[in-house]
């Protein structure tokens, strides 16, 4: 212990508060809260032994601190989560890329209020709800309030009465917005609207269908049939959003489930959020933790973290297990609401079977997190990992063979396979097949032809299959590579076939086919494998027809063996070259004499036959 610190530790107050562990470059590594400052602060720098491994680490590392004095322990927990969120020490448990998630902002201090969507929350006065994971589904909620609701989604300033108007837009013509711009709409009325978008946003869904209910009978005793025909669209449009939200519970209650899965240092934290007993929402963050951190830290530390700023508090949190200082926790998060907050640690019923739900969650979210770690590690495109999800692989398919047949009719049959790793062609594995056991323009037998052989040399030689097979064609070809890996015994190899017309997946055993969006790039990866594997066949099959053509062509003049032939194209480049050179050029080259010369010139100019007409 320095002599800076031992002098602080001496002039520690007996009141609560925060105090902030800095390392020797001045860093904040810890933010702790106390309710007696120098009794837990001293405990720090005493010289007995420490059993928990995560303080013994953050001690070895700590070369000053300060402190922070409080009126009460309470204020010294929302300072402590301040604290860490502002500066994300390394031995706290912090909240990763909470501030990109955009919130929806009821700009509820206009005279004709706005829904915004913005990234980070203000004391301005508003009203926020989020923040929310799912961006799109965000959106698609705006669309449905601003229709239903009729809420302006423009940014003019509104005029007060008396003052000159603007004027009314096409979404006032297409009754999309009430016109508050030309005064065509109160304010009373209009924050009507309002609010019932607010309660929507907030999980009030079902008592606010219930009034807009009774007034739809109201209107229509009172013969306002376009009124109560205006409220019936708006209930069904509120009911089309409730139908998609899960029933979760028995109970009309709002409550949150809370849970963490972990991996090592990489956390995942799911929050579900239940509003009248329906399941409204996800959010899914990532945690920063240090190996030695322990699961009711953790928890604790992801509570105060997602509550600090919230916009909304229900009135029962569900957690997996305990966390330290619950009672504290609770009367913080009580007066965050304005309201008792229950945290409960259910081990059975239905409550039980919410966080056995979150819980399943967490650890489907943690399994991408670590999927995307091992991508940035080992530089796996995304493409690939896209391509194990659409597929259903156990693992990413990193490598990927893919096979095409090439054939003119019947002449010249020939197979290919290319080979990509990691999203890219690896042209040294690229492999060219002869078709030599099959007779006639037979696709099917010419592809497990190919299949058969090039998976019995792998076997052969020991070397690893590839992660995935594309074959190009339908059905018919994938059956014939299935019956080609089954008479070598191969019975684990993943493998699909790509059919051209509607760029559909064909699946071992699946009637129907499968389809990937056009836009995504996992069908982009199989369709760049499956046209280098048809190019590479092509390009095969016409030197090969070329090869055959040409050779023939100059076997065809007397005199011309292998020798003078092997000459000829050595000297003249191609048989094209042959074919327009003069007779003296012909007679130039080694091993070619005058006679055959003139018998390789008459071949390609014959004499023209006299004119009789002359």
């Amino acid at each position: 212990m320095n002599e800076t610190i031992a002098k602080k530790l001496t002039l520690l107050p007996d009141r609560p508060g925060v105090y902030l562990m800095k390392d020797a470059d001045g860093k904040i590594i810890y933010v702790g809260k106390a309710k007696i400052l120098k009794n837990r602060v001293r405990t720090y720098f005493q010289k007995r032994p420490v059993e928990h491994p995560r303080t013994a680490a953050l001690i070895g590392k700590i070369a000053d601190f300060e402190i922070l004095t409080t009126d009460n322990e309470l204020e010294s927990l929302i300072l402590e989560a301040n604290l860490i969120k502002e500066h994300k020490p390394r031995y706290n448990v912090n909240l990763k890329d909470d501030k990109r998630y955009p919130y929806i902002k009821v700009t509820v201090n206009e005279p004709f209020p706005r829904l915004l969507v913005v990234r980070r929350m203000q004391k301005d006065g508003a009203r926020y709800f989020g923040p929310y994971t799912n961006a799109k589904g965000m959106r698609d909620t705006l669309k449905m309030l601003g229709r239903t609701f009729k809420i302006r989604d423009c940014s003019l300033t509104i005029p007060a009465p008396g003052k000159a108007k603007h004027r009314v837009c096409l979404d006032f013509y297409i009754k999309r917005c009430p016109g508050p711009c030309e005064h065509k709409i109160g304010q009373d009325e209009y924050r009507q609207s309002i609010e019932a978008a607010c309660r929507l946003l907030s999980g009030q869904g079902k008592k606010l269908v219930d009034e807009m209910a009774g007034q739809m009978k109201e209107a229509s005793a009172a013969l306002k049939y376009e009124l109560a025909a205006e409220l019936r669209d708006k209930i069904k449009a509120v009911q089309s959003v409730q139908e998609r939200q899960k029933v979760a519970a028995g109970q009309v209650i709002d409550r949150d489930i809370l849970t963490v899965a972990r991996a090592g240092t990489v956390v995942s934290a799911v929050a579900l959020q239940v509003r009248e007993g329906l399941l409204i929402g996800r959010q899914n963050f990532q945690l920063a933790v240090e190996a030695i951190a322990e699961e009711p830290e953790i928890l604790a530390g992801f509570v105060k973290q997602y509550y600090l700023n919230s916009p909304m508090i229900p009135e029962e949190i569900l957690l997996p297990g305990s966390i330290p200082e619950k009672g504290l926790t609770a009367r913080w998060l009580s007066r965050q609401r304005g309201a008792k907050v229950r945290l409960i640690f259910p081990r059975r019923g239905e409550k039980h079977k919410l966080l056995e739900m979150a819980s399943a969650n967490a650890k489907l979210s943690l399994s991408e997190i670590v999927a995307q770690k091992a991508q940035i590690a080992g530089r796996i495109p995304e493409s690939v990992f896209l391509l194990q999800k659409d597929l259903q692989l156990k693992s990413p398919p990193r490598t990927v063979g893919a096979f095409d047949i090439s054939n003119l009719g019947t002449s010249d049959p020939v197979g290919s396979l290319v080979y990509f790793r990691d999203g890219k062609p690896l042209k040294r594995e690229y492999r060219k097949f002869k078709i030599k056991t099959v007779a006639g323009q037979d696709d099917f037998a010419m592809m497990q032809e190919i299949v058969t052989r090039y998976f019995a040399r792998l076997t052969e030689e020991g070397k690893d299959y590839p992660d995935l097979v594309l074959v190009d064609g339908g059905k018919g070809q994938l059956s014939a590579a299935l019956a080609a890996l089954a008479s070598l015994n191969i019975t684990d190899q993943p493998i699909i076939g790509l059919a051209k017309r509607l760029e559909e997946i064909v699946l071992p055993g699946e009637g129907a086919a499968l389809s990937i969006p056009r836009s995504s790039p996992s069908l982009h990866l199989l369709q760049r494998a499956r046209d280098e594997a048809h190019r590479f066949a092509i390009t095969f099959q016409r030197a090969k027809r070329k090869k055959r053509t040409l050779k023939s062509d100059l076997d065809n003049i007397p005199g011309v063996g292998p020798v003078r032939r092997k000459a000829l194209l050595s000297a003249l480049g191609s048989v094209e070259g042959v074919k327009k050179s003069s007779l003296a050029e012909l007679e130039a080259v080694d091993g070619v004499d005058k006679k055959t010369a003139r018998r390789i010139y008459d071949y390609y100019h014959p004499p023209r036959s006299p004119d009789k007409s002359t």
